[in-house]
């Protein structure tokens, strides 16, 4: 059967340290792009309004990542105790998203920084905790792996 319509957001997962993020309500992934102008006198022959046209080149690539979760005390994914746990160390974390039920088949993944987590008690309300990462080294993606059909998953 061939997945068609609107993509549905639960079908999405971010995976930390090998786990999925636990009770996760929402995920984000930037990629940017690092860009430098360069202006150049145009050719004599040009408009004289040539030369306000700058050309672009990109000079570096980044990714971040940030998702948020519900603190659950009986967590057997990556939720906020284990997310604790890998900013505690320092180092750099395996990071991947895909799509669910496509045996691990990602198509964004590799080693990212945990740059802030953030965890959040309201009075009478459930707690939640945030978490932002930034990419370290050479992020690969997939695109093929995101238009997978659920039978060749």
């Amino acid at each position: 059967m061939t997945k068609t319509g609107y993509c549905n957001g639960s079908d999405m997962l971010l995976y930390i340290g090998g786990k999925a993020v636990g009770h996760c309500s929402t995920h984000t992934a930037t990629i940017n792009s690092e860009t430098k102008d360069r202006a150049v006198k145009p050719v004599a022959t040009a408009d004289l309004s040539a030369g306000f046209w700058k050309e672009k080149s990109v000079t570096g690539l980044s990714v971040t990542l940030s998702a948020e979760g519900l603190v659950f005390y009986q967590e057997t994914e990556s939720g906020y105790k284990s997310c604790l746990s890998m900013i505690a160390k320092g180092q750099s974390v395996e990071v991947k998203c895909m799509e669910r039920g496509t045996k691990d088949k990602p198509y964004l993944s590799g080693k990212f920084v945990i740059t802030s987590l953030e965890r959040t008690d309201p009075a009478q309300d459930d707690a939640t905790y945030t978490i932002n990462l930034e990419n370290d080294g050479i992020v690969t993606f997939d695109e093929e792996a995101i238009t997978e059909t659920a039978d060749e998953a």
